[in-house]
This record gives C-alpha cells, structure tokens and sequence, in this order.
C-alpha cells in the first residue's frame, strides 16, 4: 500500500515536461478509443464486425506505405514518390498478371523488384548527391507517374488472373487477405525497428545524424536500407490496390503518399526524426481511416474529411514541437 501510495504521489509530482511526453506518447491511442466511441453512439452500423473489417481493409494500403514512410521519416527524411510507385508496381505487375501467362510468382516477383529498384534508385540519389529528400523523391513521384503511364500506354491494364485477384479480394480463414499481409507487415516493421541493429542505428541517425556518423555508424548504408524498405512496401501496396481493383491503373496511388505521412505524423513520428513506432503509425492509419468511414455512414460530405484530417495533422505536428521543447 505504501509503495502504491508513493509511487502515485510520485507520478503526481512529475513536471509539465514529462507529461506532455506522455499525452504525445499515449494521446493518440486514447484519441481513437473515443473516438470509436463516439461513432458507435451516433450510428449504430460503426460497431459492427462487416463494418469494421471494411475499415481495417481499406486502411491496410495506406498503413503499408505509412510503415515504409516511418521509417524514412525517422532518419530525418521525406519519401513523395510512395504514390507514383504504388503506380508503376502495380502496372508492371498486371502487365505478367493475365491468365495463362505466368505463374503467380512471377507478377508478385517482377513488382516488389521495381519496388526495390525505386526504392533503392531514391536511396542513392539522397545519400550520393547530398540533394534534400524531399527534392529527390518529388522528381521521382513525377519520373514514376510517367513510367506507369508508358508501361500502360496511358490505359489500364486488366484481365487479370484469379490467382492475383486473390490477393487483394481474397480470405484466408474467414480473413481478408490484405488484413493477413497488413499484420504480417506491422510485425516484420516492428522486429526491424525494436530488435534488429539498423532499427537501433536508424533511431540514431534520426536523433543526431552527426555524432551517430562520427560513432562510427555508415549513414549512407542506412539511409539506403531505408529508402529500399520504403520502396519495397509501396510496391506490396501497388500489388494489393491492383489485385483489389483488378486493373493495373497508371493513375492509382494520387495523393496516397500525403495520407501515408499523415498517418506516421499523427501516429507519433516525429517530423525531425529519431522518434516514433511502427504501432503508433497502425493506430495513425486506423484513425484515418474511422474517421474517413465514421464521416461517411454520417453522410457527411468528402469535402469535409479533408478540413478535418489537415486539423489533425497540424494538432500532431503542434503536438510534435510541444514535445520536443519539453525535452
């Protein structure tokens, strides 16, 4: 009893500083629990299993390019080009995804590459030409959407096979299958970020890139590895939107890359870098995507949704810097 009473009277006692830490810590996490609340008690067709399972299906794209934009984000960059490269992957894999034509692997196989080689090509550019990522990565969202539309000839790709389809409107016991790779994502995500070396030397390099070079850490590799993460798990996103719609559309994934960084940026990471977790940005895409849904069974106009999500994420970036003063 004492040591219950001691440790209250304690954490009463903590300053301004290591409270504000905790709301932007905890804060979001409560924000959807009320939030999902509060839509439950205003239409009663939120709480229910179809329509929640429609949420976190039509969350899991943006929640896979918002793991691979963490990461960046985390080092202290930007990645712009996530939209054009759910584009381009997801032409390149329709163009081997007709019936009869090649095994699954193949389509899946030749997507996630050019996934990688973007990735990758952005990785590069950064780390060698000490060009500003967000310089980079706006020039190769533009080189991406004009690949997608030469590879596509400027018009969709379809007839694809069932085998492909599958992965983006199939079930695997009774689950959707974008919710299986969205959990099998969010896992590899964090055992990267909490358990591996370069989730620990991307954590530094985002707190201070400086002395993390001057301990020894190789920067550039890292930022590479980055960079190529991000680009492989736009590429999954590409594959999932193309099988879910059944088209390879060189128009997909416009402003995806802006809803991706939202979900990051409200879920916690910090726009400086050197902090945040792969779970707050699940809870960031979530939260977009409850109140995206909670907006609609309302029948609350689109238009309203976008005043709505720029006031979060100018909460979370305010948020953001309260944190940073504090400490």
């Amino acid at each position: 009893m004492k040591e219950t009473l001691t440790a209250y009277f304690n954490r009463s006692a903590e300053s301004p500083a290591i409270q504000t830490k905790r709301i932007g810590k905890y804060g979001i996490f409560l924000a959807f629990i009320l939030l999902c609340i509060l839509l439950s008690l205003m239409t009663p067709r939120f709480l229910t299993v179809a329509n929640l399972t429609i949420i976190v299906t039509q969350v899991s794209i943006n929640a896979l390019l918002a793991f691979g934009v963490t990461f960046v984000i985390l080092t202290g960059g930007i990645d712009l080009s996530l939209g054009s490269m759910v584009a381009v992957t997801g032409v390149v894999a329709a163009t081997f995804a007709h019936p009869d034509d090649y095994p699954l692997l193949v389509p899946i196989g030749v997507g996630l590459l050019a996934g990688v080689i973007f990735g990758a090509l952005n990785g590069f550019v950064i780390t060698r030409s000490r060009v500003a990522p967000f310089i980079v990565t706006l020039g190769t969202m533009t080189i991406g959407r004009g690949l997608a539309l030469i590879i596509s000839k400027g018009r969709p790709i379809s007839n694809l096979s069932d085998s492909f389809n599958f992965i983006g409107g199939g079930h695997l016991f009774g689950i959707p299958f974008p919710i299986v790779i969205l959990l099998i994502a969010f896992a590899v995500c964090s055992l990267i970020l909490r358990k591996t070396i370069l989730g620990r030397y991307i954590y530094a390099i985002g707190g201070n890139e400086q002395a993390a070079r001057a301990s020894g850490i190789q920067v550039s590799r890292v930022k590479m590895w980055v960079y190529t993460i991000s680009g492989l798990l736009a590429a999954v996103a590409g594959i999932v939107l193309t099988s879910r719609i059944t088209t390879g559309q060189p128009n997909a994934g416009v402003g995806f890359e802006l809803s991706a960084i939202a979900a990051a940026i409200i879920g916690g990471t910090s726009t400086s870098g050197g902090s945040g977790t792969m779970a707050g940005t699940l809870i960031g895409a979530l939260l977009i995507g409850v109140i995206s849904n909670g907006l609609d069974l309302l029948n609350v106009t689109s238009y309203y949704q976008q005043v709505v999500m720029g006031a979060i994420i100018i909460g979370a970036v305010v948020l953001d810097g309260l944190n940073k003063k504090s400490s």
